[in-house]
């Protein structure tokens, strides 16, 4: 390792070539990740959400970055050396989760080799957000969505007799009008709740507050996904039973991002609920004497 010094020039350029290089030498991997998944996949949008996180978390920490000089670290090419071991074993594997961390962990270690040990500890919640860059495996993705569809179709269901209109259902079929709705179809659960994470995970790094109250809200961001399925799935319902199936298509296409300032307005209201009700928020800060 080298004496820390102030940031030059010639080091951006640096970073930004090992960067490229290590994305270059990874490039099946997030080919695969962006076109197969990310871009392919309603259910792996949340890909395309991540870096625009981790770009908002590095501006609220920008403060910090004068804590932050360049100090060249062995520990990067180590990094890279595992990613490229994991992604090798992934590959010929056929295990996809491993091919993409491989891929993830090489593209980090050429950064870090760079940029030092302290850049991570003060952006960590910037850096550790970019796992979501990962395509969550199909069995997780499907223990997750499926109870959530089930609980949003029977909850809708339930709702929509109270509000008068005759549905019955099978499962996570809900029928009305004589329309047969899949919730998997109408209103997809895994979306919104790998969406909705990422949404509570800025939220509790972007505002001062103690980690236990962290932990809770982000506990707390997969309830908000029922409770925002559950929102999008009624008006979702009665448009595909009582209107076209092409505007029932694109309010399908567009209240699932419209969600997400829904969620968050929530999230912000266990916030407030919890200052209301006078629980310590903040971080406790001890006077100097």
């Amino acid at each position: 390792m080298i004496e820390r010094r102030s940031w030059r020039f010639s080091d951006g350029l640096l970073l930004a070539g090992l960067i490229g290089v290590a994305v270059f030498a990874s490039r099946a991997a997030w080919a695969d990740i962006i076109f197969n998944f990310a871009l392919a996949s309603e259910e792996q949008s949340h890909i395309l959400l991540a870096p625009f996180i981790a770009a908002w978390l590095f501006w609220v920490r920008r403060a910090r970055w004068r804590f932050c000089r360049p100090k060249w670290t062995i520990a990067g090419p180590g990094v890279m050396l595992a990613g490229w071991l994991i992604a090798q074993t992934g590959f010929q594997g056929s295990h996809l989760v491993l091919w993409h961390l491989g891929a993830l962990l090489i593209v980090s270690g050429a950064a870090l080799t760079i940029v030092g040990p302290d850049f991570v500890r003060n952006f960590f919640p910037a850096i550790f957000v970019l796992v979501f860059l990962l395509p969550v495996p199909s069995l997780i993705r499907q223990q997750i969505a499926l109870p959530l569809q089930d609980i949003t179709a029977s909850v809708t269901q339930s709702l929509l007799e109270v509000a008068g209109f005759q549905v019955t259902s099978l499962g996570n079929v809900l029928s009305i009008n004589g329309v047969e709705v899949a919730v998997a179809e109408a209103c997809n659960g895994m979306r919104m709740v790998a969406a909705l994470v990422l949404v509570a995970y800025a939220f509790v790094f972007s505002v001062p507050m103690r980690q236990e109250i962290r932990v809770l809200i982000l506990v707390l961001s997969p309830i908000v996904a029922i409770v925002c399925n559950i929102i999008r799935l009624f008006p979702t319902v009665l448009l595909y039973g009582y209107a076209s199936v092409e505007t029932a298509d694109l309010f399908h296409d567009i209240s699932g991002w419209a969600m997400l300032p829904v969620a968050l307005a929530m999230i912000w209201g266990v916030f407030s609920i919890l200052r209301w009700i006078e629980i310590p928020i903040t971080p406790y800060v001890v006077a100097e004497e």
